[in-house]
C-alpha cells in the first residue's frame, strides 16, 4: 500500500515538473515573438524615413553656399611624397679634366669650373636630391614625377604615367622614365650598393651614368612560374650616346629580356641581355692634338650597345632582415661608326686640327665590373667592387694623325662599408683605387649620406 502511494506521489510530481517547463518554454516563445515584431516595427519605421528623406534629397537641391568661407570638400588628390637626401665629403686628387682615358669623353668638359659636374667635386658636397610625387590615377593607371636638385638647379628626372589593368602580363609606360636596359640603369643614385656608378656605365652614358628615355615602353610578363620577361622602347634619343635632332620620329630605340628564377628557399637569380641604338650629330667632345692643343672634336653616326647583366642574391630561408648577400655583374660591347672632325679650341694658338677635317670614325669597345656586397647584422653591410674596361679597337681616319691618342684599360677597385639605422637612413664610408686616367692612379676617400623622408615605394630585385 505504501509503495502505491509512493509510486503514484512520484508521477505527480514528475508531471507537476513538466507542466512547469511547458510554460517556461512558452513564456520565452512569446518574448522572442515579441522582439521580432518589435524589431520588424523598428525596421519598418526607419525604412519609411530613409524612403522620405531620400525623396526630400531628389526634389530639393542643395542651397549654394553664402559666402565663399564655407570649407569646400578636399580633392581626391592624394600622392606618396618622399624626398631623399644624398650628400658626401670627398677626398681625391685634383684632375682638371677627368675623363676615362680612351673613350670619347661624355657632354665635354664644364671648362667654367675645370670639371665636369658630379665628377671632379672634392670636399663637402650636396651630391643629390630628389623630390617623388606618385600616384594611382585610377584603378588602370598611375604616374610618378621625380624632380632632381643639384647646386641649385632642378630637372625632371622621372615623369612617367604606366598601366595597371592591361592584363595578359602587358605593361605600358609613357613619358620621361630611366630605360629598362641592363641591371643598373633603372636604379636612382640613392639605390646602389655603392657611392658611385661603375666607370662602364658613365662611359655609356655620360656623367648622369643612366640612359632616360622620352618616349614609351611595352613590356611582357610570361605567365609562367620562372620569371621571364621582354621588353622595347622607343625614345626621342636625345642623350648620350645620342644627341639632340629635333626630328620626327624615334631618335633611339632599345630592347631587352630578362629570366629569372628561385633556387630553394634562400636563394634567387636573375639574367638579362639588351640591346640599345641610337644616333648622334655633331657629338662634341674635348681632346688634345698632337701639338698638345685642345681641339674640339664632333661624332656623327650610329650607336649601338650591347648589355648582359647576371644577378644572384642569398638570405637564410628566404629572410633578407638580418643577414643576406648579393652578387652582380654586367658587361658591355659598344660598336660606333660614322664622320669625325676636329678643330683646335683656340684660334688664336692653331695646332694641327685648325682645318676641321672631316674623317672616318669607328670604334668597338667594351668594359665590365663585378661587385658583391654582404650584410651581416640588420645594421651592417661590406662590399668589394672591381671593374675594367677595354679602349678596344679606335679608328678616327684622317684625324688619327692630328689627335694624340692613347690605347688603355681603365680600371678601378673599390670598397665600402655602411650602416643603416632604418631603411630610411644610412651612413657609408667607401674608399677606392681609380686608374681610369692614363698615368694617374687616384686613391679617393668618401664618407656618404642617405636620408629617406616620406613614403618609398620598395625597390626592385
Amino acid at each position: 500500500m505504501q509503495k502505491t502511494f509512493a509510486m503514484a506521489a512520484m508521477l505527480a510530481a514528475a508531471g507537476a515538473a513538466q507542466a512547469a517547463d511547458n510554460a517556461d518554454l512558452a513564456a520565452i516563445r512569446a518574448q522572442i515573438d515579441e522582439m521580432k515584431k518589435s524589431y520588424e516595427q523598428r525596421i519598418a519605421t526607419l525604412e519609411k524615413k530613409l524612403a522620405q528623406a531620400e525623396s526630400k534629397t531628389s526634389v530639393q537641391p542643395v542651397a549654394a553656399p553664402a559666402t565663399s568661407q564655407v570649407s569646400q570638400p578636399a580633392s581626391g588628390f592624394n600622392p606618396e611624397v618622399s624626398l631623399i637626401l644624398q650628400g658626401q665629403y670627398k677626398n681625391m686628387k685634383d684632375v682638371p679634366e677627368r675623363g676615362i682615358t680612351g673613350f670619347y669623353p661624355a657632354g665635354g668638359h664644364d671648362h667654367g669650373e675645370g670639371a665636369i659636374p658630379g665628377i671632379s667635386k672634392r670636399g663637402f658636397s650636396v651630391d643629390h636630391t630628389e623630390l617623388v610625387l606618385a600616384a594611382n590615377i585610377d584603378p588602370y593607371w598611375r604616374g610618378q614625377a621625380i624632380v632632381a636638385m643639384v647646386d641649385g638647379k632642378a630637372e625632371i628626372e622621372e615623369a612617367w604615367f604606366r598601366s595597371l589593368g592591361l592584363g595578359h602580363g602587358i605593361g605600358l609606360k609613357g613619358g620621361r622614365f630611366r630605360s629598362g636596359i641592363g641591371y643598373l640603369n633603372e636604379q636612382h643614385p640613392h639605390m646602389w650598393d655603392f657611392a658611385d656608378a661603375p666607370l662602364m656605365y658613365r662611359a655609356m652614358f655620360g656623367a648622369e651614368a643612366s640612359y632616360v628615355q622620352d618616349g614609351v615602353q611595352f613590356k611582357w610578363l610570361a605567365p609562367t612560374t620562372t620569371f621571364f620577361e621582354i621588353g622595347a622602347e622607343a625614345g626621342r634619343g636625345a642623350n648620350f650616346p645620342g644627341t639632340e635632332r629635333n626630328k620626327n620620329g624615334s631618335g633611339s630605340v632599345a630592347a631587352f629580356a630578362h629570366v629569372g628564377d628561385d633556387v630553394g628557399v634562400s636563394n634567387s637569380w636573375r639574367a638579362g641581355v639588351s640591346y640599345l641604338t641610337t644616333q648622334a650629330k655633331a657629338r662634341e667632345g674635348h681632346f688634345e692634338d698632337v701639338g698638345g692643343v685642345e681641339a674640339l672634336g664632333k661624332f656623327s653616326g650610329d650607336s649601338r650597345t650591347w648589355l648582359v647583366d647576371f644577378v644572384w642574391k642569398w638570405a637564410p630561408n628566404g629572410n633578407p632582415k638580418y643577414q643576406n648577400f648579393k652578387f652582380q655583374a654586367e658587361y658591355l660591347n659598344r660598336h660606333e661608326k660614322g664622320d669625325f672632325s676636329c678643330e683646335d679650341a683656340d684660334s688664336a694658338n692653331p695646332g694641327a686640327c685648325t682645318g676641321g677635317l672631316n674623317s672616318l670614325y669607328r670604334t668597338r669597345q667594351s668594359g665590365w665590373y663585378a661587385q658583391s656586397v654582404y650584410q651581416f647584422t640588420p645594421n651592417w653591410r661590406a662590399g668589394l667592387r672591381y671593374e675594367q674596361l677595354d679602349s678596344g679597337h679606335r679608328d678616327f681616319g684622317a684625324n688619327a694623325v692630328n689627335l694624340a691618342l692613347s690605347d688603355y684599360r681603365p680600371k678601378k677597385a673599390t670598397a665600402m662599408i655602411d650602416y643603416s639605422w632604418s631603411e630610411f637612413s644610412r651612413v657609408r664610408l667607401q674608399f677606392a683605387q681609380d686608374k681610369s686616367m692614363l698615368g694617374i692612379t687616384d686613391n679617393q676617400l668618401t664618407v656618404q649620406y642617405i636620408m629617406s623622408l616620406g613614403a618609398h615605394g620598395a625597390h626592385k630585385f
